[in-house]
């Protein structure tokens, strides 16, 4: 399906491989900019295709010097000045702007990580009039540094160990920042940002989540002819949720929802979502209760690739007989399959240069629902791809989602499977998730948790249960904060909730004599266990 053709000021940013680049995209959102990300080495057609106001380029873990060091294409400076186009490097970015234009960059003496302070030296575009002798406290992550500029580049701060902190050319229109303005250990970053995309580049802030959501209806319309018919597989949440109500407001009853209860489900999780698909957004849903089915094939199974594995194939026999059905009874088969894809997925499907990973805009296997059937050639629907988990939020509000739908934590496709580490047929492994979620719900935390879940862990330790001497299992708690599940902490509970926790779990889970707390951020730790 064709990416819709966006008609507010578009922000290029070329991705150089820094952990921070989805925060640049982030950052400039919020200002009400419209901003892509787009790998560093991008042709020049693919980079001139978006018709940018403004292009970023991102920081990197790369030196400049490197042999196989990425950069923009030839004729990019070229191309920019000729089109009028502003061009802002940051860390990486900014090296490489000097490398490239005759200026020298060298391994630096003394690194700069971390919180370091900087001076503006001269009056600049860069931070604006008035600024001269300002300091402020940025975050620096570079080894090497500008020691020589290109012809009519100036210096206009510098940091304490006398750096170049920012540089601009204003006839060129371009400029650096050896700094990452878009964390919030910047704090004047996004002051600085925004004085640079309004004050300077003369972008404009009229990109809305409406007129987002307008031109992918027309999208929709445009790619689903009259006469075919299009399936979504409901997981019950939120991102899938949100572009089925999408396509259905674009096509009507010609979208065929299924949900199947695969056993491995929250707590009444089919009852309380097929409520909401039925009652408050009127979507056509086909439920499958496949219960038994799952569990039985995972019945003693305590690997977890093999879990996923037979997951996978039984959502794949289960989905096949959905499209069998619909083909009988349209006299068709359905031609398209809709999928909840974000924009951070598709950020991470074509990884940035110098990461061992082929460049590929194909969106990684397992955003398909279990792997689909190679004679279904569905072709693909992804009203969402331009989206970040807060964004799929609000445009849920304007289709009006039910915000405590909205509100629900992410949940694993394969369900509670990857959270009880061994066998999920064992006892009450399926009862602790419910009773910690509970906990949080009924001590006001839920809407204050970006995600939380107890993993049941395939680890026995020595307790004393009514006087007896046991060998049982661990639980692990997990709770974290986030904006987008690219980067997260872990919560701060009180020590009474966790108290409370535990003695409900241990009291209430046969098998179970020990709970304790994941306390791990995001990096190092991904959020789920596997």
């Amino acid at each position: 399906m064709e990416t819709p053709t966006m008609k507010p000021d578009t922000v290029l940013i070329l991705d150089f491989g820094s952990q921070y680049t989805h925060l640049i995209t982030r950052r400039i959102r919020s200002l009400n900019v419209f901003s892509l990300v787009l790998s560093g080495t991008s042709s020049l057609t693919q980079i001139s295709s978006h018709n940018p106001r403004v292009v970023i380029l991102s920081g990197g873990p790369h030196s400049v010097h490197a042999p196989d060091a990425p950069s923009f294409p030839d004729g990019f400076v070229e191309w920019a000045e000729g089109n009028g186009v502003h061009v802002l490097g940051i860390c990486y970015g900014l090296q490489l702007i000097v490398q490239r234009l005759g200026g020298v960059v060298v391994e630096g003496e003394s690194k700069e990580y971390g919180k370091m302070e900087i001076e503006v030296k001269r009056e600049s575009e860069v931070f604006g009039k008035g600024r001269v002798g300002e300091k402020q406290v940025v975050w620096m992550s570079h080894g090497d540094e500008a020691v020589k500029l290109p012809h009519g580049f100036e210096v206009v701060a510098q940091s304490a160990q006398g750096a170049v902190a920012a540089l601009e050319n204003r006839e060129r229109r371009i400029y650096g920042l050896q700094y990452h303005p878009e964390v919030t250990h910047s704090p004047k970053g996004m002051e600085t940002l925004k004085h640079f995309l309004f004050d300077v580049c003369g972008v404009s802030a009229d990109w809305k989540m409406e007129d987002l959501m307008e031109e992918e209806i027309k999208v929709i319309n445009k790619t689903v002819a009259a006469d075919e018919h299009v399936i979504c597989a409901l997981s019950g949440g939120v991102d899938s949720t949100v572009a089925a109500t999408l396509v259905h407001k674009a096509i009507g009853d010609r979208l065929h929802c299924i949900f199947v209860d695969n056993g491995l489900l929250r707590y009444k999780e089919q009852e309380r979502v097929m409520d909401t698909f039925e009652r408050d957004l009127h979507l056509p849903v086909t439920c499958v209760d496949a219960s038994e089915q799952f569990l039985s094939q995972l019945k003693g199974v305590v690997d977890p690739e093999a879990k996923r594995k037979i997951i996978g194939k039984e959502f794949i026999n289960i989905f096949d007989e959905f499209a069998k059905e619909l083909e009988k009874k349209h006299g068709k088969k359905p031609a398209f399959l809709v999928q909840g894809t974000l924009y951070p997925d598709v950020i991470e499907s074509c990884p940035p240069p110098g990461t061992d990973r082929t460049h590929s805009h194909t969106i990684k296997s397992h955003h398909n629902v279990g792997g689909l059937p190679k004679d279904m050639k569905l072709k693909l629907i992804e009203p969402l791809k331009l989206l970040f988990k807060d964004e799929v939020r609000e445009m849920g509000r304007i289709l009006n989602v039910p915000v405590g739908f909205l509100k629900r934590h992410p949940f694993p496709g394969p369900g509670l499977a990857v959270r009880v580490l061994g066998d999920v047929t064992q006892g009450n492994a399926l009862e602790v998730d419910e009773i910690f979620i509970q906990s949080i719900r009924d001590a006001g935390l839920y809407d204050s948790i970006w995600q939380a879940f107890a993993v049941f862990l395939p680890v026995r330790s020595v307790g004393v249960q009514g006087d007896k001497r046991t060998h049982s299992h661990v639980v692990a708690l997990r709770a974290v904060t986030s904006q987008d599940g690219m980067t997260a902490d872990w919560f701060n509970f009180e020590h009474k909730f966790l108290d409370d926790v535990s003695r409900k779990i241990c009291n209430s889970v046969q098998g179970v004599n020990r709970v304790v707390q994941d306390i791990t951020s995001k990096p190092p730790s991904t959020i789920e266990w596997e």
